[in-house]
């Protein structure tokens, strides 16, 4: 569940073209979607500097008579100085190839409208791929394209994570990525998953995940059944 549905949802809260995903708010993606047949709920709080704040919720289901596709939305609600904006989206996933088979290939795509200026404000199209290296490392790559009506600009959107399983509650992630305008960013953090694998705790922080804001720190929790 991931990727650039959120991307948008972030543009409420900077001013540059964000994103969001591998579950939660990671900013790359990985290949897969939701266990077929189950739903979940990812949501979270951001914090960066110069009093920018972001919420967000994004709920998500896989069917299991569709089971390589998720059916995703989300609905942000941003705050920074002397402004505030509501986005709402759609974020539909396929999965093309299972990264059980050692690779991983995946289509994600996202649309959102902002609701205070009545208007489309951003789309995207990213191709993530999974490389799963080992029972514990998994390698995740991201390629694509971004569209925000902010500027009136379309850039590309290259990146990479490198997720490692401590144990099965406890796994560490790091990621950079980078466009075709403003600064590379990153971002590290950790997720621990309890109640059997349906609920993910998630704290990260980054540097740069929009482009221009140096700082942001982010908890989140996501919820299935």
């Amino acid at each position: 569940m991931r990727w650039l549905r959120l991307a948008a949802a972030a543009a409420a809260l900077f001013a540059a073209n964000p994103a969001f995903a591998d579950g939660g708010a990671h900013v790359i993606d990985g290949s897969g979607v939701e266990t077929p047949g189950t739903c979940h709920l990812e949501s979270w709080v951001t914090l960066s500097n110069g009093d920018g704040r972001l919420i967000n919720s994004a709920p998500a289901c896989t069917r299991k008579a569709w089971p390589n596709l998720e059916l995703g939305g989300f609905v942000a609600h941003g705050w920074s100085p002397g402004s505030h904006d509501t986005l709402v989206g759609l974020s539909p996933k396929v999965e093309l190839r299972s990264a059980t088979r050692g690779l991983g290939i995946g289509v994600a795509t996202s649309a959102a409208y902002q609701v205070d200026r009545g208007h489309f404000h951003e789309a995207s199209l990213i191709v993530p791929v999974t490389i799963p290296v080992d029972r514990h490392v998994t390698l995740n790559l991201n390629s694509g394209w971004q569209w925000s009506r902010a500027g009136h600009r379309a850039d590309l959107f290259v990146g990479g994570q490198m997720m490692v399983a401590l144990n099965p509650s406890l796994s560490l992630m790091a990621e950079t990525f980078t466009r075709d305008r403003g600064k590379a960013g990153g971002q590290t953090g950790m997720r621990w998953t309890t109640g059997k694998g349906r609920v993910d705790i998630d704290l990260l922080v980054g540097r740069y995940v929009d482009g221009t804001t140096p700082t942001a720190v982010t908890f989140g929790v996501t919820l299935r059944r």
